[in-house]
């Protein structure tokens, strides 16, 4: 009997550790070829756009590198000082591969930028909604439902012709029309986690609110909270496109794949294509590659959409 109890205790101790959720989530991203086709097209893009100083060829946005005499040429076109334009110029004469990673590395920034600070403010009222319950819930959500009811690009052409063009107008105009998403995920599932029994021994060891909420409830929300943030990320991407295609986003200093693409679009009916079809291949393809690996996400962290 000895020698029969000892197998299972050395099988135990030979046995793997389990695997922690982060890594059984990467290991399932990491199977579905769409979720690997957009993870490879979104890191691609984000290592070219960040190290745009270092790799293109020329800074659009220096007038001393720009001439004029070189606006509009076509893909491959040799330049006046010996290079080559693989991706053609704009009407004033930039490097197009050179003014989409620099769009692209904008786009980015603002993308992720307000996505985080909607992701904390949201978060938070969501939260506080859901623990507090009673009218402090039902005005945050009236709150919530009113922003939700409107446009979102019209409430952003609001903000932005009150605030003006700019980089940090533009983040506060995407906050400012997100954040509402977010609070609603989380109300609704901290409303589920606050009737778990590790809630109910939180309070009885009499820990701060602000610790119950922020420490307990929180991480059990982060499931679909991932998948909203992965969304509304690609979301505020085209947004902040939208907006400077319409020539209230970002100011024509500022590089901008909505920019680019209406810079062209005087041109495409004249046969001068690249000046918009390239800026907006490289936006679909950023935009695409999120969404695929959002739609994975939301697969694998929802059991009811698991295929």
């Amino acid at each position: 009997m000895s020698d029969r109890a000892a197998v299972p205790a050395d099988d135990a101790v030979l046995a793997p550790p389990p695997r922690s959720p982060g890594r059984e989530l990467l290991s399932a991203l990491l199977h579905d070829k769409l979720a690997v086709i957009g993870l490879v097209i979104v890191v691609v893009l984000t290592v070219l756009a960040f190290l745009a100083p270092v790799i293109a060829p020329q800074d659009p946005y220096d007038l001393a590198q720009i001439d004029f005499m070189d606006s509009r040429l076509p893909p491959g076109s040799a330049s006046l000082a010996g290079g080559t334009f693989w991706l053609g110029t704009d009407d004033q004469g930039r490097d197009l591969f050179s003014a989409i990673l620099y769009g692209l590395r904008t786009s980015i920034e603002v993308g992720i930028t307000s996505a985080v600070i909607a992701l904390v403010i949201g978060a938070s009222i969501g939260l506080a909604s859901a623990y507090v319950g009673g009218r402090t819930d039902a005005l945050l959500m009236r709150l919530v439902d009113i922003q939700l009811s409107f446009p979102a690009i019209l409430i952003a052409l609001i903000l932005l012709a009150i605030l003006g063009q700019g980089v940090d107008k533009i983040i506060i105009a995407l906050v400012v029309t997100q954040w509402a998403y977010y609070a609603r995920t989380v109300r609704g599932s901290a409303l589920v986690e606050r009737r778990r029994a590790y809630v109910d021994a939180a309070r009885c060891q009499a820990l701060p609110r602000r610790r119950i909420m922020f420490g307990h409830i929180l991480p059990n929300c982060l499931p679909p909270l991932i998948v909203v943030v992965t969304m509304r990320v690609a979301y505020a991407i085209m947004l902040e496109a939208t907006l400077s295609f319409l020539g209230i986003g970002l100011p024509v200093t500022e590089p901008s794949l909505g920019l680019l693409i209406s810079n062209g679009y005087t041109y495409l009916l004249s046969g001068v294509y690249w000046i918009s079809i390239f800026p907006g291949i490289a936006l679909v393809l950023l935009i695409v590659g999120i969404n695929l690996v959002g739609d994975c996400l939301r697969d694998l962290l929802n059991p009811r959409l698991r295929r």
